[in-house]
């Protein structure tokens, strides 16, 4: 599925592409900086839900990369605006404290309460998710059969600095087969997600390509939305990735590698 023919757009994954942990990925700010000097429309997109996008402003900008929070596409940015469209009532985070941010104005559950929720928010807690925490978002949604389980992506795991570690996606599966509800997913994989990136750059989704180093969240999920996808060697990717169902429209070794791989397509 090699090709980039008709492509205006770029949509970077931050974790695993643009670095690791608290490590630039070499060439990194050079791809971005050639991105914004050659005029091509660019989004930051990540599922992480455990800082605001000023947070992230600064940590791209420690990196030497420049941005903006127009230019983050988060979860939390899409819940957000998803939330603040339907029937109000009371929203249970389950974020971190510094993610709160980006639902700011909206009508939140009192820390701890276990009833009451008509939306039940699940991002990324890290360590902090414990039996009490989880099943605390579990009586939520059971005591009311009509609240709305919301997954901030269905990122399986990602690249920690100690290693591998779960991500959003196992908290949500449980409490979806223990409320026997489906989650509204607004972050990667799902379709709405890609679609909206797509549409605050202003181009058809044919027209963007998703680098990422996720073969399922990222690659497999811009596709189904109609992007193309490619796949970085690097974060969290093993050789295993190249031999699933995902078929990326291209393979880098990094992320410094995207400006060559644009160009001999051309």
């Amino acid at each position: 599925m090699e090709g980039r023919e008709g492509l205006q757009g770029v949509l970077f994954d931050l974790d695993g592409v643009l670095y690791n942990a608290g490590r630039v990925i070499p060439g990194a700010a050079e791809t971005v900086a050639w991105a914004r000097e050659q005029g091509i429309a660019h989004l930051f997109v990540t599922n992480t839900t455990s800082r605001p996008r000023s947070a992230l402003v600064e940590k791209l900008a420690s990196f030497g990369i420049e941005a903006d929070a127009s230019h983050i596409h988060t979860p939390a940015v899409a819940a957000a605006a998803w939330l603040r469209s339907q029937q109000p009532g009371e929203i249970a985070l389950f974020v971190r404290e510094a993610a709160r941010a980006d639902f700011a104005g909206l009508p939140l559950s009192p820390d701890g309460a276990e009833q009451g929720a008509s939306y039940v928010v699940i991002g990324d807690l890290g360590e902090s998710w414990d039996f009490r925490t989880l099943n605390r978002a579990f009586r939520l949604l059971h005591h009311n059969p009509n609240a709305v389980l919301i997954a901030l992506g269905m990122t399986r795991y990602w690249q920690a600095a100690d290693g591998i570690s779960l991500d959003v996606a196992p908290f949500v599966a449980a409490l979806e087969h223990a409320t026997g509800r489906h989650a509204v997913v607004l972050g990667k994989p799902a379709n709405a997600f890609f679609l909206a990136a797509a549409e605050r750059l202003g181009l058809p989704p044919g027209e963007v390509v998703m680098v990422g180093d996720d073969a399922r969240a990222d690659v497999a999920g811009a596709q189904a939305a109609g992007l193309r996808g490619v796949l970085v060697k690097t974060g969290k990717f093993r050789p295993a990735d190249l031999a699933g169902e995902a078929r990326p429209d291209g393979t880098i070794d990094s992320i410094a590698e995207l400006p060559l791989w644009w160009s001999d397509r051309q």
